[in-house]
């Protein structure tokens, strides 16, 4: 898993977290699924058939080899005859389930080659993200020796994609033509990928900063990497005269972002501002006679994060502090400077918003992988969230009631942030040892009449 300990209100500061309403029904939620415009540029690589799995390729993507002591030769349609078409399907975090530190954990590439063998859908679906999914599938597909695409791929900030045309009446007007800030990661990939979702005027706190080196003062030990990735602003910053001035029409957390101060302090700029307008600060500020005393009261950008996490577990041996951390620091300083609540909008898993997105993602590759004949006509049934995270996998994966009423049920595993031996906040249906042992126990609990072969090393 890439994180973990999410937090919908910071009780360190007691500011209420804007969150996707939980109590809503699905079709009321304020991110719908529009998964199969973004997942619809993989092809096929041969019609669908019942004895014979269908690859699913990236056209831009070179093939796959699996790892060599993979039995990638045991016939891939005894299973399948046996069983018939699988109702049921898997999501997979990735951290800390399927990789450890870039690493592959045990049993990782088994699972994942003998559901594909086997025509049994799944979907990865994490919390991480700061990178292209293509990029992403592909670095998966080397890692793990086996062949992933985008069209069963989902990270914390792909729902993000949903919001740049106002599909779902989320904005006042569309967000496609207007600047937008998105921060996090490295470099410039975030503003890659936000470009790639249709936001055409991305700016990043480099940029800022580079136009505006007053903006913050201590950014020096960044200065050749802001240097390497920023670009001219869209407007000049210019409080003086607003109309022509940088305007913000909404803020993006992507990613966990680098450079904590200036990332708080340009979006500490644009929360006090009038407008969005970059320099400027609202008249409301601070009013008693004012909802939240007046403060984003003023047309100020709205504020989204595309996960909750506190921690997530990396290669040292205690969870390092994640996007969540930025979060909670954030509302602090924001708490402490007007002394009411940051209002915003967090999604990604456990919430309910993500989750809608991961299943019709689902839907769609299962229709992809085993076609519209090839289904049978048996609908999904069941998917089973694999995870190392109670707080975000497990307690998504128990919460969520989708409108088609599949159940979730949930699996957790000791690979990653849950520590063997202690008692999760939240419970899952069963704890196993690694990824191995969930699809085990799996396609036990389905009756599929076959496990998982044994890998020679």
């Amino acid at each position: 898993m890439r994180r973990c300990v999410p937090v919908s209100k910071n009780t360190l500061f007691h500011n209420d977290t804007a969150l996707v309403p939980t109590g809503l029904r699905c079709a009321d939620q304020p991110f719908r699924p529009f998964a199969r415009e973004y997942h619809s540029c993989q092809q096929p690589s041969s019609p669908a058939s019942p004895r014979r799995p269908q690859r699913i390729i990236c056209s831009s993507a070179p093939s796959i080899t699996p790892r060599r002591y993979l039995k990638t030769e045991v016939p891939a349609d005894t299973n399948v005859a046996v069983n018939g078409v699988p109702t049921f399907a898997f999501a997979f975090d990735i951290d800390g389930v399927l990789l450890r530190s870039s690493k592959p954990l045990p049993g990782a590439s088994e699972a994942l080659l003998y559901l594909q063998k086997n025509n049994i859908p799944f979907i990865l679906l994490t919390n991480g993200g700061g990178t292209l999914e293509s990029e992403r599938a592909l670095e998966l597909s080397k890692k793990l020796g086996v062949p992933i695409s985008e069209d069963n791929f989902v990270q914390s900030h792909t729902p993000f994609k949903n919001m740049v045309n106002n599909r779902i009446g989320q904005f006042e007007k569309n967000l496609q033509d207007e600047a937008v800030l998105v921060t996090g990661g490295d470099g410039d990939k975030c503003r890659r990928v936000a470009e790639s979702y249709g936001f055409k005027h991305v700016v990043t706190p480099a940029d800022i900063l580079m136009a505006c080196p007053k903006i913050w003062p201590f950014s020096k030990i960044f200065s050749q990497s802001y240097k390497d990735s920023c670009r001219p602003l869209p407007q000049p910053i210019d409080p003086t005269n607003p109309s022509k001035s940088l305007k913000i029409s909404a803020i993006f957390v992507f990613n966990d972002p680098r450079d904590w101060a200036l990332d708080t302090q340009i979006i500490m700029d644009l929360l006090m501002s009038k407008e969005g307008i970059l320099g400027t600060v609202s008249e409301k500020n601070g009013n008693p006679s004012l909802r939240n005393s007046g403060y984003q009261q003023d047309g100020q950008p709205k504020l989204y994060f595309s996960n909750p996490d506190l921690l997530w577990a990396a290669a040292y041996h205690m969870p390092r502090l994640g996007q969540g951390g930025f979060q909670a620091a954030l509302a602090g300083v924001f708490n402490e400077v007007t002394r009411a609540h940051l209002k915003r909008t967090v999604i990604g898993k456990p919430y309910p918003a993500t989750y809608l997105y991961a299943e019709q993602v689902l839907w769609d590759h299962r229709k992809m992988l085993l076609g519209q004949s090839g289904q049978g006509g048996k609908r999904l049934s069941r998917v089973f969230m694999v995870g190392d995270n109670p707080a975000s996998d497990i307690k998504g994966a128990n919460d969520y009631k989708g409108p088609e009423q599949i159940p979730w049920t949930s699996i957790l595993v000791k690979t990653g942030v849950f520590q063997d031996g202690t008692e999760p906040q939240y419970k899952p249906k069963v704890i196993v040892d690694n990824v191995l042992e969930a699809v085990k126990w799996a396609l036990k609990e389905e009756g599929w009449e076959s496990t998982v072969d044994k890998v020679e090393e």
